[in-house]
């Protein structure tokens, strides 16, 4: 005779792989187009992943000073293939004041917009909170699963919480849309420009 805990343990353990199986499938089956998966690349386009104007592509008018940052994908210009296929690629794209910024992040803006990873840094989950920080009364990207901050003004550097590396996400403006300006090598909030 078997012992209850173990059939019990073994039926949990099947309807628990059972159900990851069914939510993967369900999940990926929109992100199974070739190129879904890849990486952001030098010259690809950002557009917009939610909302009403879900998939076109960012125009530098299109963003206001000071409004909540707009979530983006990476879109391979070359491929047209946007990479979806994976939530760790999502971009946060905003516009501020570029008299505001430090050196670096003017030098890495685009007409006072900046883009970053929407992926914390430090464990890998979400950075897309928008409050003020806890050191100053400026807007900040936070990370709510550790209570990282990271500062837009200067270069997404990591300004409060356990992350010590900023979040990435190099941009640039040509033919009027914004664009990666370098291929994104590493996963999650890890990701560091080539």
């Amino acid at each position: 005779m078997q012992c209850p805990d173990h059939t019990r343990r073994s039926l949990v353990l099947t309807a628990l792989a059972a159900d990851a199986c069914l939510v993967g499938k369900s999940a990926s089956s929109e992100d199974d187009k070739p190129g879904s998966d890849e990486r952001p690349r030098n010259g690809g386009l950002f557009v917009v992943s939610e909302g009403e104007h879900q998939g076109a592509v960012f125009k530098p008018d299109d963003l206001k000073l000071g409004a909540l940052p707009v979530r983006a994908w990476p879109k391979d210009s070359k491929a047209s293939v946007v990479s979806t296929g994976s939530r760790l690629k999502e971009i946060l794209v905003i516009r501020l004041d570029p008299g505001e910024f430090d050196e670096e992040t003017r030098g890495r803006c685009a007409d006072g917009i900046v883009a970053h990873s929407g992926v914390c840094s430090y464990a890998g989950c979400s950075a897309t909170g928008w409050p003020k920080a806890e050191q100053s009364d400026k807007d900040i990207h936070k990370g709510f699963c550790h209570n990282s901050e990271f500062n837009p003004l200067e270069s997404a550097q990591a300004a409060f919480g356990p992350a010590l590396r900023r979040l990435a996400a190099p941009l640039a403006i040509a033919d009027g849309s914004l664009m990666v300006a370098a291929t994104f090598v590493g996963k999650g909030g890890a990701q560091q420009p080539q």
